[in-house]
């Protein structure tokens, strides 16, 4: 009776899922709606059409007033703003304070790229967004939002990927471009499009406690390949969904992007063009570094550039344009189980020992219970080596199972552990990771 009851729970939560779904996809449509979305299809036919001829009439004058009373904006500075163009790749944790402080300036027209969709675990950070717009693309939230605070602002979300064949067609639309993103590969793009159409670049970025912000490609200035002409490896580069942020970390740094693209349209103070500003969240301090100019042999901006035309960038960096897990492949499959493999080990109490690779934090939020902590970064320490060796013998085993988030560190320990035990033991990764077991084995199992 009891199984049948747990049966008949399961499907009435599927049957709750499947609703919600389509009440999401009414409300993503219905979103669509109120924010002309363009697409690749549009781009050609959507032109961004500079403003001429602004002058303040008494409702501008009355927004802008605590902004136009600074001598060294005024008026004129105000009339630049107005008739000016930004362009904001990325609208989660750095884009939505961007956005909206540029359309409080009165920014002129705002282009919102993202081809992301709003989930739960955005909201803390990206703070333009809310729980009723969850499943709906975040391009169109943040236009909403922006119409919601100034209608005279003119906005256009781009709900697609960005790629080399529409790069460049986009930011020669407008005045600046804003690289608020979470990837390498499409920093490199966005760079490289920007000194082809000799645009200015406000470069952000944010993790864990610190930020960083930075102006490529202005004022004899160095763009981004002048200081990195080559990516980072990939296994080298952690973003929020790995490493994790405190939301106001890139809320300050968005602001920050923000005040940097008003300086340049209105042409005071003095930008971050030969700057690096480098933030601590976590002690509450700014420093700047000074940063060596343009360099003439640059591949792209330099004086005989051997980058003329944008390439395939993930190709380059070796990884996706994307903050989103593309999971690794380390292993063959025979070194391999899935989650309902290794459930049916852990039910049948086969002897064996489950290292789970995740940092104590982690475990601290979920895990399975009898796992053995060992964070990746000391799996190939001999104190690792002499835990699991103690416990295999206590079980009468020698078969190890790795198990962490999602399924890729996973697999990193079990090359390591592999050459520390030798052959005479097993060891495998578990596919997918904790992830996977809340997906496929027990929907009560949180993700995170």
């Amino acid at each position: 009776m009891e199984d049948r009851t747990k049966e008949d729970l399961l499907e009435d939560l599927r049957k709750k899922e499947l609703e919600i779904q389509a009440l999401k996809e009414q409300l993503k449509n219905q979103s669509k709606n109120l924010a002309e979305v363009c697409t690749v299809k549009d781009l050609a036919s959507h032109p961004i059409l500079p403003r001429t001829n602004i002058e303040l009439d008494n409702k501008s004058i009355a927004r802008y007033s605590r902004q136009l009373i600074l001598p060294e904006l005024g008026p004129k500075g105000q009339k630049k703003l107005l008739s000016s163009s930004a362009l904001i790749v990325g609208c989660g944790g750095l884009g939505c304070p961007a956005a909206i402080y540029l359309a409080a300036a009165g920014i002129g027209c705002i282009g919102l790229l993202d081809y992301d969709v709003i989930e739960i675990s955005n909201l803390h950070r990206q703070v333009l967004h809310t729980e009723e717009r969850i499943g709906v693309p975040k391009a169109v939230s943040i236009a909403q939002a922006i119409t919601a605070l100034n209608k005279d602002v003119e906005v256009v979300p781009y709900d697609f990927v960005l790629t080399s064949e529409v790069a460049l067609q986009l930011v020669s639309k407008y005045d600046l471009v804003l690289d608020c993103t979470d990837n390498v590969a499409t920093r490199y793009l966005l760079n490289d499009a920007c000194v082809m159409a000799d645009k200015p670049l406000v470069s952000g970025s944010a993790l864990r406690y610190e930020g960083q912000l930075t102006v490529y490609h202005y004022q004899d200035g160095p763009c981004y390949r002048c200081l990195h002409p080559k990516p980072p490896p990939p296994e080298t580069v952690t973003n929020c969904s790995d490493g994790g942020v405190l939301g106001a970390v890139p809320g300050t740094i968005g602001c920050l992007q923000a005040l940097e693209a008003l300086k340049i349209i209105t042409n005071i103070g003095s930008p971050l063009a030969q700057s690096l500003l480098l933030f601590d969240g976590l002690y509450g301090t700014f420093r700047t570094v000074k940063l060596r100019g343009h360099k003439s042999t640059c591949e792209v901006c330099g004086d005989n550039p051997s980058i003329t035309k944008l390439i395939d960038y993930e190709q380059f960096c070796g990884a996706a344009a994307t903050d989103k897990d593309t999971g690794l492949s380390l292993l063959g499959r025979e070194k391999r189980i899935t989650v309902e493999e290794y459930k049916s080990i852990r039910d049948s109490k086969t002897p064996h020992i489950l290292v789970d690779t995740r940092l104590p934090v982690e475990q601290e939020i979920c895990a399975l219970p009898n796992s053995i902590n060992i964070p990746m970064k000391q799996i190939d320490k001999e104190k690792s080596r002499d835990i699991i060796q103690s416990n295999l013998l206590s079980q009468g085993s020698k078969q190890v199972f790795c198990i962490c988030r999602r399924g890729n560190d996973s697999q990193k320990a079990v090359l390591e552990l592999s050459q520390l035990l030798g052959e005479e033991y097993e060891v495998k990764d578990i596919i997918g990771g904790l992830t996977a077991w809340a997906n496929k084995i027990d929907s009560s199992y949180p993700v995170y």
